[in-house]
């Protein structure tokens, strides 16, 4: 190479901390152009819609009432906001206080990730390596990953603020709902990227992230439960301050103010960390392994039970508490409902209903809630071996006394008692969170309802595992459990035809009455025997197909 050429390759001292940032922004939008193109146009596409439905199922001034008198009770604000604007309840205030706190998860997951995958995956990947070999300064991918986050955040708010404005929302009102979206979303970009300083571990990086965003989230739930318009919990949580704005009804922008004080911080820790630490290496240290592996862990099965178990470590404690703080609400719940017998059919209860039996419905609603995130969990699980296989660990496994069957065959059965274990804990969190109401212990039921919802949940776990065989269609495995919360959520608030609700398998299915022996046995057995199809297909699928290429 000519000295000339050679010249343009090096990185002058002149050049600042941050040369190459804007080039290195250019390849990761690149990169990543597709996701952010479809995140966009979900976010518009599911607020014009919703919006349009609201209108159409909403139209008559009771229908806002009944409304109004559902979101007052704790549960439902727990799921959905404060609640301010009950008095005078309308499709804007609705759109902004029920489903706010839900358009903030879904980019505050978005930036979250994105801030990770450019950071922390890049470098474990080997790519910050080869970056780091171009004329690019130390802090410049750092500051790619959060221009594009930035870049991202503010795509999904333009869009959000588009569908507003055309239905026909006060441009100002829709402004600031957008702007507390944007906070959000720029808080946990924040978290992302702080998170992959302190582990060498993608997994690891992104498991604290998501614990992160959990905890903000039960802070705002349990604030709004507890009082009307939130109470001093709420405020400690980056969702709470998007709600507080009290759009399209007390709008206040001054709220927006605390999210500043929470971004700085933590964006200097995440440079000063990136100035000072290796390539490659994260804050936490990694801790050593045993001078002899256990005689578990000599299997393949052991391995892959290790890797797996903080994951489902995690999972498991989340539900836990999610579940056991619903199952706390489910008196107040049903005295609410039987004060108001026209709500009760919320539950599929008809007529005037006694409290237990509401409490029972209520329960039946929180399990289906807590089977909803399970099913969240099983369509994650090969992602794993997706990334062992990207890596090459995959090939290099297959070098060995190890068939193409046990491989996969064993991060499925390993998942597959993972849901079990899901389900066995949602069930008794709920169970102990309610047992005050009853007079006669309900904690079995309630693990018996719970683990009815294991064949569905093997079925999504076992679709999951046959696309990472085909090695195609993990997006509509996505977009099939997510139409399914949707549905299953927000089917009657988006004025879903009632065909499709039915057809939605997680609230179609009566846990309680299969826990009693009242009914609906064939459908376990049904959702068991598609399991099983659709487990032996990905086994057939990832058999036939290369490895690696």
């Amino acid at each position: 190479m000519s000295t000339p050429a050679l010249a343009r390759h090096v990185l002058r001292a002149d050049q600042g901390a941050f040369s190459g940032t804007g080039k290195l922004v250019l390849l990761i939008l690149r990169f990543s152009r597709r996701s952010l193109i479809c995140w966009t146009g979900l976010a518009l596409g599911i607020t014009w819609y919703t919006v349009s439905a609201l209108e159409v199922v909403f139209a008559d001034p009771e229908a806002l009432r009944a409304r109004a008198a559902v979101i007052g009770l704790p549960a439902a604000a727990m799921l959905s906001g404060p609640g301010y604007g009950l008095e005078d309840y309308s499709v804007p205030a609705m759109m902004a206080n029920e489903l706010l706190g839900a358009y903030a998860v879904f980019l505050a997951i978005l930036c979250l990730r994105q801030g990770i995958v450019h950071t922390r995956a890049a470098e474990e990947a080997g790519r910050a390596d080869l970056i780091g070999a171009l004329p690019v300064a130390r802090l410049a991918p750092l500051t790619a990953a959060l221009i594009v986050v930035l870049c991202s955040a503010l795509a999904v708010c333009l869009a959000v603020c588009t569908a507003l404005l055309l239905s026909g929302f006060d441009p100002a009102g829709a402004l600031l709902c957008v702007s507390g979206l944007f906070g959000v979303g720029l808080v946990f970009g924040a978290v992302g990227v702080f998170c992959a300083q302190l582990s060498s571990s993608t997994r690891t990086a992104f498991s604290l992230s998501v614990l992160v965003l959990a905890f903000g989230y039960l802070l705002r739930a349990a604030g709004d439960a507890s009082e009307l318009g939130g109470s001093l919990l709420s405020w400690l949580s980056p969702f709470g301050w998007a709600q507080q704005t009290r759009v399209f009804v007390q709008a206040r922008a001054w709220p927006l103010l605390l999210y500043p004080v929470l971004i700085l911080p933590l964006l200097s820790a995440a440079y000063l960390l990136q100035s000072r630490r290796e390539i490659g290496a994260g804050l936490l240290p990694t801790r050593l392994g045993r001078d002899r592996a256990r005689t578990m862990d000599r299997t393949l099965l052991g391995v892959s039970l290790r890797l797996e178990r903080t994951r489902m470590i995690t999972w498991l404690v989340a539900l836990f508490i999610a579940a056991a703080m619903n199952g706390s609400l489910a008196r107040p719940v049903a005295e609410a409902l039987r004060d108001v017998p026209a709500l009760q059919p919320l539950l599929g209860v008809q007529g005037d209903a006694a409290l237990e039996e509401l409490v029972l419905a209520t329960l039946a609603v929180f399990l289906a809630l807590t089977a909803m995130a399970a099913g969240l969990y099983a369509v994650q699980s090969p992602h794993r071996l997706r990334q062992d296989e990207a890596l090459g660990r995959g090939g290099l496994l297959l070098a060995g006394p190890v068939t193409r069957y046990w491989l996969l065959g064993t991060q499925l059965l390993v998942c597959a008692a993972g849901c079990v274990l899901l389900c066995a804990a949602a069930g008794a969190g709920l169970g102990l969170g309610a047992q005050p109401v009853f007079e006669q212990p309900v904690l079995g039921l309630c693990v018996l309802a719970s683990l009815a919802f294991v064949p569905l949940l093997w079925c999504w776990l076992a679709l999951a595992f046959l696309a990472y065989g085909l090695r195609h269609g993990g997006l509509l495995v996505w977009l099939g459990i997510v139409a399914c919360i949707v549905v299953g959520i927000y089917g009657a608030l988006l004025n879903i035809p009632q065909q499709l609700i039915d057809l939605e398998p997680f609230t179609a299915l009566d846990v309680l009455a299969v826990a009693r022996g009242q009914g609906q046995g064939w459908v376990l057995v049904g959702y068991l025997l598609a399991a099983v199809l659709l487990a032996a297909a990905a086994m057939a699928a990832f058999r036939r197909r290369n490895v690696g290429s």
